[in-house]
């Protein structure tokens, strides 16, 4: 039958698509949860591979491992039942591989040009027993603002202290924010803070990042749109409020942000010779994922497309302990740099506090003897701001609906009815 026909000349494509089809899904429904997907392992040790991800995402990676253990799969199997190697296929996947590759090796020798930008990032490593508890809130602000000075010594152009870094709701706590603002002054440096917030008007608490000036004005805040499900809220309260009987920790009672935010502040610039001399102001502009939202590449790619030429990811991973689940939540936010050709900046509580190329190389980290989480540091380092328009910026999952029509046209081919051959009759 025709239908038949199709399935036999598509099969290598049957098994990735579905596959890509299953991860958009997990992906995107039920708030979605975007995290290990298959091309994510890739991230670390793969780089020239994941280089398309700027046209595909992630999920064009996925179909990538897909394809080529599909084609090993059916190598096997058919050297088992006797019947040759598929000649076609293995060509098929060589030639893909080399495409893949050659394009990976074209990126990673662009070189990318823009304004050079200093950040320090904050590693407090606060146990999370002790992040809430009042008793240690001294020791909480004592570390930050220790960090903050030595970071400053360094002269930043910003500095970053990761989510819910001060112990308590700082535009609610006159003395929290007193403090903060000194510590800001001190540095003489605009400082990214993440702290829980309280808006009084709106009755609402949000999950939130505020930009300090270098004179301690709060410039702007940014509310965290995407939460975490049974962590910071509970999703259907009406028919779930149950679930929190069962909760080994408190769940949050947070409330989603409205506005996509891009922050933006100026940095002074000298140029020219001793006796000749300019300052120069320019402009720069960055947004704020804070702790999972850099696992949701749609999010990444609206605030890109809003002006920002930098993303910062301020997170908390003490959750996980020592696992293997900080380093794949940092594989996540190497997709979103390649994907967007932005430099992203992560600063974790602990976790993996580290600088991020256009690329998607992890060109520095906090760490000490050794280790790079669960431990107490800063890092600064200088990155490039740049705005290179891609494919998957501009235009998103058209990879993935691809993929999605294609494992939807599988599902139907069974139900085909045969074709006629004309000129005959049964």
């Amino acid at each position: 039958s025709a239908g038949r026909a199709l399935n036999k000349n598509m099969m290598l494509l049957s098994a990735p698509s579905a596959w890509v089809a299953s991860e958009w899904l997990r992906s995107n429904l039920l708030t979605g949860f975007p995290w290990a997907l298959l091309g994510h392992s890739q991230a670390f040790g793969n780089l020239p591979i994941i280089q398309i991800a700027d046209i595909t995402g992630a999920f064009g990676v996925s179909f990538l491992i897909m394809f080529v253990n599909s084609v090993i799969y059916l190598t096997v199997s058919r050297f088992r039942a006797g019947k040759g190697i598929p000649a076609p296929a293995l060509l098929a996947a060589f030639l893909v591989i080399m495409l893949v590759l050659r394009y990976g090796y074209i990126r990673m020798n662009n070189i990318f040009t823009g304004e050079g930008f200093r950040v320090s990032v904050a590693q407090g490593n606060i146990p999370q027993s002790k992040k809430w508890d009042e008793a240690f809130s001294e020791h909480i602000m004592k570390r930050y603002e220790d960090l903050t000075k030595s970071a400053a010594a360094e002269r930043p152009d910003l500095i970053i202290w990761p989510e819910t870094a001060v112990p308590g709701f700082l535009e609610s706590e006159e003395a929290l924010l007193s403090r903060v603002r000194s510590a800001v002054i001190s540095a003489g440096i605009p400082v990214l803070v993440g702290t829980p917030r309280y808006d009084p008007d709106a009755g609402a608490c949000y999950n939130s990042a505020s930009l300090f000036s270098a004179d301690g004005r709060i410039v702007k805040t940014y509310d965290k749109i995407h939460l975490v499900p049974f962590g910071e809220y509970i999703p259907f309260r009406k028919s779930l409020s149950f679930v929190e009987k069962f909760a080994h920790n408190p769940i949050g009672d947070f409330s989603s942000g409205g506005e996509y935010t891009v922050f933006s502040f100026f940095i002074r610039r000298e140029i020219g010779d001793a006796d000749s001399r300019q300052t120069l102001m320019k402009k720069v502009k960055f947004s704020c994922l804070i702790c999972f939202e850099d696992i949701f590449p749609e999010l990444s790619r609206r605030l890109v497309a809003g002006g920002a030429s930098l993303l910062v990811n301020v997170t908390n991973d003490a959750w996980f302990m020592k696992s293997a689940a900080p380093y794949q939540h940092a594989q996540c936010s190497v997709f979103r740099a390649v994907e967007n050709r932005v430099g992203v900046v992560r600063s974790a509580n602990t976790g993996l506090s580290c600088f991020i190329d256009q690329k998607g190389r992890i060109v520095d980290r906090v760490g000490a003897s050794g280790d790079d989480i669960f431990v107490e540091g800063y890092r600064s380092r200088e990155i490039v701001l740049n705005r290179a328009s891609t494919f998957y910026n501009r235009y998103g999952d058209v990879f993935s609906y691809i993929c999605m029509a294609i494992a939807a046209l599988f599902l139907l081919l069974p139900a085909l009815p045969a074709a006629k051959v004309p000129g005959k009759t049964g």
